[in-house]
């Protein structure tokens, strides 16, 4: 059997760099998934601003219409010096040429006009002067057609010149419009003919499309299309009316290579089953939402160095777990509890009957696992105004996204609820999270939210905790049978003495409150040390940017305290 062999060599530009697939495309949408939840939106983001370094760049359509403007700019110079020299260098013989070919173009166009048959004459004229007509019309439209385009060309190569730029060639233009009255007369001529079609112009946009100039524009004209279709592409979709090959030819291949990869992200995260279309909107699936999850949670463990272990950052693989009969495919950082039976399943289901069987990474299965110790948390989330301007927002949902996967893919026996709470409190299915935004509204409602939690756990078993995040001390309440919540600032004896025995109500109940407080003020601090007092739990005073580091590391705590006191399911 010969062994494949891989080999290196220095970057030159020559390499085919891949297009970047979903698993590279994700993580750069994490964040933005986390805080808005919202895929389309992430997408246009990610397709302005690009993503990646090296050889390997996706520009995004900030960096790529720079470019663009750019290239314009280079070629409007060039065009200038070629037309000015070009204008320069006319001679007698030229400017006759042009005359006689204007007076017979409007000849035709007035005889047509007229509602006469030109054709005869029309093909008299393509031999006479073909070679200073774009394209190859074959008829007096097609080539009434043929200007308009380059019209247009003319006025974008116009429109990419200085002022200075432009001043300087109508001054050449009439200069060589004094030294022969006749084109002077026949440009009016067709000015006036022309009036009111897409060829309107002055005699001097004429003169550029019909003189020296033409032949120089086709280049500006498709990068002026270019730049206005990238400018109003309201999606990653709508790029795939790029034409790739002439950005490829007009920019060069890294540009081109950018932008078949943004017109391919959201296909690509469809195909990966991360993403699916709802109701005209892209939507996370729930493998997306574990995916995120799962991203949110790699990036608390790569801050936490001392918690590595082996190939997984926490814990002792296999240790404090008993089988519960049922198996699953493998992931990174599962106990490797291979279920022998069940991978050979899959690995001839896959190749088919036959000797020997070829093992493949796609075959493994694990034993489920269940924890002899069980914990049943509620998360409570405060979505109050104060959080967003302050940037703790994303932190906090972060936080909840990361410490749900660790449940679910760790401690598949426990129980997570997610409550949020601003002037009021709601439960929060972990399907809806990623979609959960702040409110637009004031008040921070703690009793509310630990008695919606409180009522969750009332039936969970096993070691039963809230983790509260906020950063805000309680600014509302809700009275008994009060059809709504009493909001004041500052805080009421009212409000904080309601709070108080909410929390009294979870310490009756064996429910422990930590609370994570951020960019606490003395106010709040007092009263976290008030709530720690009267039910026992933790008190942490912390940073948005150390919010996840803080929640993991005692969340594991908490376990490995479990473990070593040997509790087991009520």
């Amino acid at each position: 059997m010969r062994r494949a062999r891989a080999y290196y060599s220095r970057w030159d530009g020559s390499q085919e760099v891949p297009s970047p697939g979903a698993e590279d495309l994700f993580p750069q949408l994490a964040d933005d998934l986390v805080e808005h939840g919202n895929p389309d939106q992430a997408l246009r983001r990610l397709m302005q601003q690009g993503f990646g370094s090296g050889p390997g760049q996706v520009q995004g359509l900030r960096e790529l219409l720079e470019r663009v403007r750019h290239r314009r700019q280079e070629l409007a110079r060039q065009a200038f010096s070629r037309l000015q020299d070009a204008l320069s260098r006319t001679s007698p013989e030229d400017l006759a040429r042009t005359r006689q070919m204007l007076a017979d173009l409007n000849d035709m166009v007035e005889r047509r006009q007229a509602g006469e048959d030109v054709d005869a004459e029309f093909e008299q004229f393509m031999r006479r002067y073909g070679d200073a007509v774009p394209g190859r019309p074959r008829n007096l439209d097609e080539l009434m057609e043929a200007l308009s385009a380059q019209m247009a060309r003319s006025r974008a190569l116009l429109d990419a010149m200085t002022p200075e730029q432009r001043a300087r060639l109508a001054e050449l233009s009439e200069a060589v419009l004094e030294g022969d009255a006749g084109l002077e007369l026949e440009l009016g001529r067709l000015a006036a003919n022309l009036a009111g079609t897409p060829l309107a112009g002055d005699q001097f946009e004429i003169g550029l499309q019909l003189g020296p100039g033409s032949g120089v524009l086709s280049e500006l004209s498709d990068l002026s299309d270019l730049e206005q279709l990238l400018a109003g592409a309201p999606s990653p979709g709508a790029l795939a009316e790029v034409d790739i090959e002439r950005a490829r030819q007009l920019l060069g291949d890294q540009e081109a290579r950018s932008l078949q990869a943004l017109s391919e992200m959201a296909n690509r995260l469809k195909a990966a089953g991360l993403v699916e279309q709802r109701e005209g909107q892209l939507r996370l699936t729930p493998r997306g939402l574990r995916r995120t999850g799962e991203l949110a949670l790699a990036d608390l463990y790569s801050r936490l160095e001392r918690y590595r272990s082996g190939q997984h950052p926490v814990g002792v693989p296999g240790a404090g777990h008993e089988r519960a009969g049922e198996t699953k495919p493998y992931e990174w950082g599962d106990p490797f509890n291979l279920s022998i039976e069940q991978t050979l399943r899959n690995a001839v289901a896959r190749q088919g009957p036959g000797a020997p069987v070829h093992l493949d990474p796609v075959d493994f299965e694990v034993e489920q696992t269940e924890a002899l110790t069980r914990s049943a948390t509620v998360i409570m989330l405060d979505l109050s105004l104060s959080m967003p301007m302050r940037d703790n927002f994303l932190p906090a949902k972060k936080m909840a996204m990361a410490l749900h996967a660790l449940i679910s893919g760790r401690y598949p026996a426990d129980y997570l609820g997610i409550v949020g709470f601003s002037r009021s409190a709601r439960e929060i299915a972990f399907r809806d999270l990623p979609e959960v935004s702040w409110d637009y509204d004031w008040g921070t409602n703690i009793q509310h939210g630990l008695a919606v939690a409180r009522r969750l756990l009332a039936h969970q078993r096993g070691t039963r905790q809230i983790i509260m995040v906020t950063d805000g001390e309680p600014t509302a309440h809700w009275p008994v049978g009060a059809p709504e919540p009493v909001f004041s600032y500052p805080p009421t004896r009212e409000t904080v003495d309601a709070t108080l025995v909410e929390v009294a109500r979870c310490t009756r109940d064996g429910i422990r409150v930590n609370t994570f407080a951020l960019d606490a003020t003395g106010h709040l601090r007092h009263f976290v040390e008030q709530m720690a007092r009267l039910n026992k739990g933790k008190a942490f005073f912390t940073s948005p940017s150390e919010l996840g580091d803080y929640v993991l590391v005692d969340f594991l705590e908490g376990k490995r305290a479990q473990r070593r006191r040997g509790r087991r399911p009520a």
